[in-house]
């Protein structure tokens, strides 16, 4: 069975054009995400440049293997908002993102389903605005080695491409090394079948 080491996110923040429906206005927002501290700076900004908006409601996605996510109504009616803009991440295929809709009310309620229509839409404009981008699940491993042995280190390394995310060398050397999930398994072998590196997973 094949492992699936790549997922779906969006390069940068991006604002959807504007939705309009008896007077309101509805504005989505995306933003690439990695964890819930970044997830609420981002709102309380969008709070702070809307703050004559009545509603931020907003979902969010967020793992590449194992998944957390929430929908938030902020005071709208049950699963009227927060629902819909978490379906279009799900539909997308999105994780590690955050969609913010701003609302500006404009004096006639919409009904459970024009909001539910409301919010689904700029919530797609708004990842129709983004630029998606897909990205691989990386596996990183700490290889522990002595200098001599730094050309057979060196050699794999090259001939498999391999990203060195950082190195210390000393009369020990100590590298971080990050590969794709899906080769992980196969370069651990490589480097265990040199007998001169200890390998870790990290």
């Amino acid at each position: 069975m094949s492992i699936s080491d790549t997922y779906k996110t969006i390069k940068k923040s991006a604002t959807g054009e504007i939705f309009k429906d008896k007077g309101s206005k509805f504005l989505g927002h995306t933003f690439p995400v990695s964890n819930e501290e970044q997830i609420k700076l981002y709102i309380d900004i969008l709070k702070e440049n809307h703050h004559k908006a009545r509603h931020w409601c907003y979902a969010w996605r967020l793992g590449l293997e194992k998944f957390s996510f929430r929908a938030n109504d902020d005071g709208e009616p049950n699963n009227s908002a927060g629902n819909p803009i978490y379906g279009q991440i799900l539909s997308n295929g999105l994780t590690n993102v955050l969609v913010v809709v701003v609302r500006y009310f404009g004096g006639t309620k919409l009904g459970v389903g024009g909001l539910i229509n409301a919010y689904k839409t700029s919530a797609r404009f708004a990842i129709e605005a983004s630029q998606v981008i897909q990205k691989t699940i990386d596996v990183d491993f700490e290889l522990k080695f002595e200098y001599a042995d730094m050309n057979k280190i060196m050699r794999v390394i090259k001939e498999k491409e391999i990203h060195i995310v950082s190195q210390k060398m000393n009369v020990d050397c100590n590298f971080k090394i990050s590969v794709r999930k899906k080769e992980a398994k196969d370069i651990k072998k490589i480097f265990e079948e040199l007998r001169c590196v200890k390998v870790k997973k990290v």
